[in-house]
């Protein structure tokens, strides 16, 4: 018998294919929008209340249709003037049907055009990255010397200082769950007890494992969103790692958690209910 369920979801199937028939699936991958919110963090430095931190994910570069959002999105992120810009990986594509890990390098070669897009943010704290599945499976190290040539530093498995004054709190960034060599202790070793501590992690499923860490924000991105979204029901796909926080802001225990909808796509270029982010995160002091 056909559920209730199974009927909204071919139903929704149905009018998201139509939809991409009719070209407005194609016409929403090429509009990104700005997400803001304000964050309360425990223990945030006075100094930092108002800091903001714009955050970009999921680029997937290729010249004929994610170039497009991605150039939009630098437009977007310059006008808003943040403190601090985020880069939550997956800059490649790798196509799953020519996976093979000893060819794979080749598809590495688009971080370079990416990044010299990614180049132009500006931001007066910096613009950082952290890789992101696909570029793991791709060739790291060309992907994270293509963005540090055009001023993005890479976070593999480390942590830097963000001072304002005499306060200070700590960017962390963590290689690829999935095709990286990620070492979370490495990247928080350097970071005292009790200091406030923001992480770059591309899955946002890790999430149950950042809890048990002394992180107190998580950002992240990998799951698109799902490119489609069913109201009421939500995306027909998601990967690994990305379908238990699939969008949006969640609080996990202690640990809050954000998951960027990404600017680029995969397998199409399509996107419904589910435009490109831009995200603008504003941290506020929680009071006691």
């Amino acid at each position: 018998m056909l559920t209730r369920r199974k009927f909204l979801y071919t139903g929704g199937l149905a009018t998201a294919g139509a939809a991409v028939v009719g070209g407005v699936g194609f016409a929403e991958s090429d509009r990104p929008q700005v997400t803001r919110i304000n964050i309360r963090l425990q223990g945030l430095p006075n100094e930092f209340d108002g800091f903001s931190i714009a955050q970009l994910s999921d680029f997937h570069y290729e010249d004929r249709f994610s170039v497009v959002p991605i150039r939009k999105g630098v437009e977007l992120v310059n006008g808003l003037h943040p403190d601090l810009i985020v880069l939550t990986g997956d800059f490649v594509t790798v196509p799953m049907g020519d996976y093979h890990r000893s060819t794979a390098y080749r598809f590495a070669k688009n971080s370079g055009p990416c990044a010299e897009i990614l180049g132009k943010l500006q931001a007066p704290a910096g613009k950082f990255a952290v890789l992101g599945n696909h570029d793991g499976s791709s060739d790291p190290s060309y992907v994270v010397h293509a963005l540090h040539d055009n001023g993005i530093p890479a976070l593999m498995n480390r942590s830097l200082p963000l001072e304002r004054g005499k306060a200070r709190i700590w960017l962390a960034g963590i290689d690829d769950v999935l095709e990286g060599r990620p070492d979370l202790a490495a990247a928080l070793r350097p970071i005292p007890a009790g200091e406030m501590t923001i992480l770059l992690a591309h899955e946002p499923d890790f999430a149950d494992e950042v809890v048990f860490a002394p992180v107190h924000l998580q950002l992240a991105g990998h799951s698109h969103g799902g490119q489609i979204w069913i109201p009421g029901i939500g995306a027909p796909w998601l990967p690994q790692l990305a379908r238990k926080y699939p969008r949006g802001l969640y609080q996990i225990g202690k640990l809050i958690l954000y998951t960027n909808l990404g600017l680029g796509t995969i397998r199409m270029p399509v996107r419904i209910n589910c435009p490109p982010e831009v995200t603008l995160i504003t941290l506020r002091a929680a009071a006691f």
